[in-house]
């Protein structure tokens, strides 16, 4: 089997896409690198080989490199040279223009190096942005028209960090040639055509308008407490965490970090509302219609939903 050469590199970065990528069981990374032939030329936490050696063996066209993978926002500071992130005397932002262009496939990380992330948040004092795309706004580092030697755009795999599940199937299917199709963000529709809401186990108490405002209770969080379920697209509650998990499981609101707007210039335990209704509602849903909708349902909820009597 011809061996796919994977090159990670981190930028402006936490590690937690790395640490998320190693808790991927369907395909694991050991199975990813022992039966699918992926070889990693360089992780920054898993290769004992030295980095300059890899990347200029890669940028001298002395080794192919099928799969790039960025961890990180693009920091472009001071004054777009990127020099606030470097390595000896060369910017990331330029090392990655470089390795880009070598590129069979380049894949976004996590929300940072897809969108800009936490990194890009106000006031953004590194002026950081995503590979191609500046939050929502086609345009980062690279332009809305650049794409990779195998035709497409970089490829968007967000979460802060991203699903596991997400990055180890993605770079299986990019491994084994399989098509997908991308979303208008450019992120793998397989993994990003269902919303968080969609297999919570909080469904019931959404639907009947049974609020909560403190954390670790039974019901909705979307009300009250800034759940973000409604609004992000991800496969967290189809495909839990360490098939254990999800944060609305647990109890926690999610913080839609799978989308560009991430992180919400606001306090992230708080519904921000438009009299009693939350200012954003869930996709697809008419204001009036929810309206007139949650007040019928609540005075419908049975007893046990008014009790809080489901599992969590």
């Amino acid at each position: 089997m011809k061996k796919t050469r994977l090159f990670w590199l981190q930028c402006g970065a936490c590690g937690g896409d790395s640490m998320a990528l190693l808790s991927a069981a369907h395909p694991s990374l050991e199975y990813l690198v022992v039966e699918s032939q992926l070889e990693l030329l360089w992780h920054p936490s898993l290769s004992p080989t030295q980095f300059e050696t890899q990347l200029e063996a890669v940028l001298h066209d002395e080794q192919p490199l099928d799969l790039l993978c960025i961890e990180g926002s693009i920091v472009t500071a001071p004054n777009g040279t990127g020099m606030f992130d470097c390595y000896r005397d060369r910017s990331k932002l330029s090392i990655v223009e470089a390795l880009a262009a070598k590129a069979r496939y380049v894949l976004a990380m996590g929300t940072c190096a897809a969108f800009g992330g936490i990194h890009a948040a106000p006031p953004n004092p590194s002026d950081c942005i995503g590979l191609q795309f500046e939050g929502a706004i086609p345009g980062g580092l690279f332009a809305p028209e650049w794409r990779s030697q195998g035709g497409l755009p970089v490829i968007n795999l967000a979460g802060c960090p991203c699903h596991p599940e997400t990055m180890a199937q993605t770079i299986a299917m990019l491994v084994e040639g399989l098509p997908f199709e991308l979303d208008h963000l450019n992120r793998p529709k397989p993994f990003f055509s269902t919303l968080v809401h969609q297999g919570c186990s909080r469904n019931e108490y959404h639907e009947y308008d049974i609020e909560e405002t403190e954390i670790g209770t039974n019901g909705c969080m979307f009300f009250n407490l800034g759940c973000q379920g409604p609004l992000a697209s991800a496969i967290c509650n189809t495909e839990l965490w360490n098939g254990r998990n999800s944060k609305t499981r647990a109890g926690v609101p999610c913080f839609g970090c799978t989308s560009p707007s991430f992180p919400l210039d606001q306090e992230l335990f708080k519904t921000e509302k438009i009299g009693t209704i939350p200012a954003r509602l869930p996709l697809g849903v008419d204001r009036a219609h929810y309206l007139a909708y949650k007040s019928l349902a609540h005075e419908a909820a049975p007893e046990r939903v008014r009790k809080r009597e489901m599992e969590p």
